[in-house]
């Protein structure tokens, strides 16, 4: 299939991102308009011609995450009414993924109706990173692709050489990805035994299962939303005796209190990649960033020509 056939666009959620992509498969990002009305409507049109094009939109469901959201269902509206062959929505992000079932009465399940408006838009597949919970895939009656960003993660900390290792899940939800990144880094697991106290997201922790006691720890999460949680997990490991504590993470929502409480915090530093934007006062000293956009943009090249997307991450 000829690389002539494929279009990569972009919403206003992060086409720094986009253009990353679109500059490593040395093409040209696609032309649209996307805006907002005074009146909040959102307003988009294609300037290129997609008619039978392979297509992939650009768009994690970050801050402001409805706007996001929504620019992404007109979009891929937009193209289907182009017709265009295919229509891939590339969300780094998934917003809403924490809400996957229901915990308490009365609740949605809102990372379902996401995937329904998604499908009803006229996507036809998903392309994203390091989902909040892989069950996920399963609310999409179209093909998912889940690119995990372990690779970068687990090159990055080999390439620091730190001795005594002991990679630290920050709860129990988490602790099969970070066993695997334990493996990779040939360290072991420690676990946080947790529980959320409401729906604030605050929690207490209960345990630590596993040895830090002189070790350098890793404590590993899919996302950093205030901080609360994971820098209560480093506090924990360094009153159990570890050395020092890093902090690593794929989604670095970083909301308001987490950039004050990380600068105030004993971490050594904050590993996090840019499937979100990371600027203004994300931007901290202590916050490493790992570019993901090689990693969308050779999972997009392999979709487009019909390679396996699973073999990125055979070792």
């Amino acid at each position: 299939m000829a690389m002539d056939d494929l279009k990569v666009f972009t919403g206003n959620a992060h086409p720094v991102l986009a253009q990353e992509i679109a500059d490593y498969l040395g093409m040209p990002l696609g032309k649209a308009e996307v805006f907002e009305f005074t009146n909040e409507n959102i307003f988009v049109r294609i300037l290129d011609n997609v008619r039978e094009r392979d297509t992939f939109i650009v768009q994690p469901i970050c801050s402001p995450v409805n706007k996001s959201l929504v620019e992404l269902l007109i979009m891929i509206d937009a193209l289907k009414r182009a017709s265009a062959s295919r229509i891939t929505a590339v969300i780094p992000y998934y917003g809403y993924g924490r809400t996957d079932h229901k915990d308490q009465p009365r609740v949605p399940i809102t990372a379902r109706l996401v995937a329904d408006l998604l499908t009803t838009a006229g996507a036809n597949r998903v392309l994203t990173v390091d989902l909040h919970s892989s069950q996920i895939q399963g609310f999409f009656n179209i093909p998912v692709d889940e690119l995990s960003a372990l690779t970068l993660q687990s090159e990055y900390f080999r390439e620091k050489g730190l001795e005594d290792l002991v990679v630290v899940a920050t709860d129990i939800g988490i602790s099969k990805r970070a066993r695997d990144l334990a493996a990779r880094l040939y360290a072991p697991l420690a676990i946080m035994e947790k529980r959320r106290l409401d729906n604030s997201g605050s929690s207490e922790i209960l345990n630590v299962i596993g040895d830090v006691k002189g070790k350098v720890a890793l404590a590993f999460d899919d996302e950093i939303l205030t901080g609360g949680s994971i820098l209560n997990a480093v506090n924990t490991v360094l009153d159990k005796g570890a050395r020092e504590v890093y902090i690593c993470c794929t989604h670095p929502l970083l909301t308001p209190p987490a950039t004050e409480r990380i600068v105030a915090s004993p971490v050594k530093e904050v590993v996090v990649t840019d499937t979100i934007p990371v600027t203004g006062e994300k931007k901290l000293d202590k916050v490493t960033v790992l570019p993901i956009a090689p990693l969308l943009g050779e999972a997009i090249h392999r979709i487009h020509t019909g390679l396996s997307v699973g073999e990125m991450f055979e070792q």
